[in-house]
């Protein structure tokens, strides 16, 4: 998939950073708080969080795998840090299976379990099988896991839909994308993620005043 650069953007609100004024008619049914406070959308980091990380990604991708670690640092190191999860399928098939099983973690309180084992598998076309054994190997309880893709169909088929409606709406092009704050990013290292982190923070300090 495409890779984003880098961009920062001005003014107090998400719209204002990445240019929204581009985006499609779908935007218009989007808002700022469908993007950050899903309520069926996984969180980690602190909950409570002074900035807010929104992370689009999918299994298959191995520029979100090669980011997911200096992400998680820098969140874990932060401390203040609030990460919502989009999962965004678009790679393949196999892509899909592993968001509805990541997201039937979310059931069992696994979901970031169950993420960070999907993330670690290597390469770009891993199978439907090869992300089970990751989650088995991780301590995921497989059989209510399948009870829960089955009996939570519908909700994860929702949620997937709302972030592909999402991810539309902001006219992203590929994976991994992160909405820092009011900043919009690709892949970046564990220092790109503490520079974008601290110019979220500053950014949202001058807007405040």
């Amino acid at each position: 998939m495409q890779r984003r650069t880098f961009l920062a953007g001005a003014g107090t609100a998400l719209a204002a950073a990445i240019g929204m004024g581009s985006l499609p008619a779908l935007a218009a049914e989007v808002s700022l708080d469908d993007l950050l406070h899903d309520p069926a959308a996984p969180v980690g980091g602190n909950p409570k969080g002074d900035l807010t990380i929104v992370s689009f990604s999918d299994y298959n991708c191995p520029f979100c795998k090669k980011a997911e670690p200096d992400l998680a640092r820098a969140v874990r190191e932060d401390g203040n840090i609030r990460l919502v999860y989009k999962d965004w399928p678009i790679l393949s098939q196999a892509s899909v299976y592993g968001a509805r099983m990541a997201l039937a973690a979310q059931y069992q309180g696994s979901y970031e379990r169950a993420h960070h084992a999907l993330m670690s598998i290597s390469g770009r076309a891993v199978s439907q099988e090869d992300m089970e054994q990751a989650l088995a190997t991780a301590g995921i309880d497989m059989q209510r896991l399948k009870t829960d893709l089955e009996t939570r169909k519908k909700e994860i088929t929702q949620l997937l839909a709302r972030n592909m409606d999402q991810a539309d709406a902001l006219g992203l092009q590929g994976t991994p994308t992160y909405l820092i704050g009011p900043l919009l990013a690709s892949t970046l290292d564990y220092d790109g993620f503490r520079e974008a982190i601290s110019e979220a923070r500053n950014r949202q300090a001058g807007d405040a005043k």
